[in-house]
């Protein structure tokens, strides 16, 4: 994955992105995820909706949006979503924008919970084909004054791990048995938190130390952070430790590793000699 540096902020208007952030496909996925992000703040504030309904109008809504400025700012791009109908001409196409319009529907429905996201990824079929920009935006962190956006051209830096022991982020309800044990293996926290992209950024915001996931996931769900945490410098991996691949014909991607590069070695080798049985 190779990203380039552009400016840190991100200019937007209410009325489209500024000439600065349509020539950046960097700052445009930024401007791509805040915008729906705002879009579900706002589904969430005034739609009276509740559970399930919520879930599903926010997911629409976010879809909607972003496949309307894609086709309306990159007309030429192909676009692979959570929420849309894949269409194998994108296996043809030189830039195909991987999108998870809400990550973390059930968080989404539980306010005023934050730990849900917007991913927006663009893949490109130079150098073999690779993800070459992203953006993670966290819209519900705005309130709370802390960084809500994260992207690959302001690459973030992440700071030095503030925590004795390491930390592994996990799902809130069903932690996976053996990253139960990897934990123990190595001294290591677990965290529970939702959205798998809140748990790679999680990482990069040094709330975490590493997301081990093997339970079945599908591209959307980590191109974005992963580039985003690629850029940051962060070990980014199968959990075989092969790369990831995108804009695959199949778009199941079950597993991911993201860590510390300190912790890659420990990881790989508690799972080549154990399994995720």
């Amino acid at each position: 994955m190779t990203f380039e540096a552009e400016p840190e902020k991100i200019k937007q208007s209410e009325v489209g992105p500024t000439p600065e952030t349509l020539a950046s496909d960097h700052l445009l996925a930024a401007w791509l995820a805040e915008a729906a992000g705002r879009r579900l703040l706002e589904v969430r504030a005034t739609s009276g909706l509740e559970g399930k309904e919520l879930k599903d109008a926010g997911d629409l809504a976010a879809h909607e949006l972003l496949m309307s400025l894609v086709a309306e700012y990159r007309p030429l791009d192909a676009v692979l979503s959570e929420e849309g109908k894949d269409s194998k001409e994108r296996l043809g196409k030189d830039r195909v924008w991987i999108i998870d319009p809400l990550d973390g529907t059930r968080e989404f429905s539980e306010p005023p919970r934050d730990d849900w996201a917007v991913h927006v990824a663009l893949w490109a079929s130079s150098n073999g084909g690779e993800l070459i920009a992203g953006a993670v935006a966290q819209p519900a962190l705005a309130a709370a004054s802390v960084q809500s956006t994260f992207h690959t051209g302001a690459a973030p830096v992440v700071p030095p791990s503030t925590s004795a022991r390491p930390r592994i982020a996990v799902s809130r309800s069903r932690p996976p048995a053996f990253v139960e044990a990897l934990a123990e293996e190595i001294g290591a926290d677990l965290v529970p938190m939702g959205s798998a992209g809140v748990k790679m950024m999680s990482v990069v915001r040094d709330i975490s130390d590493a997301y081990v996931h093997a339970g079945g996931q599908y591209e959307w769900d980590s191109a974005a952070p992963v580039a985003v945490a690629a850029a940051a410098g962060l070990f980014t991996s199968r959990i075989d430790g092969s790369p990831l691949r995108y804009n695959q014909d199949d778009v199941y991607l079950p597993d991911v590793i993201v860590c510390r590069p300190e912790l890659s070695e420990q990881i790989l080798a508690f799972i080549k000699s154990h399994g995720i049985d």
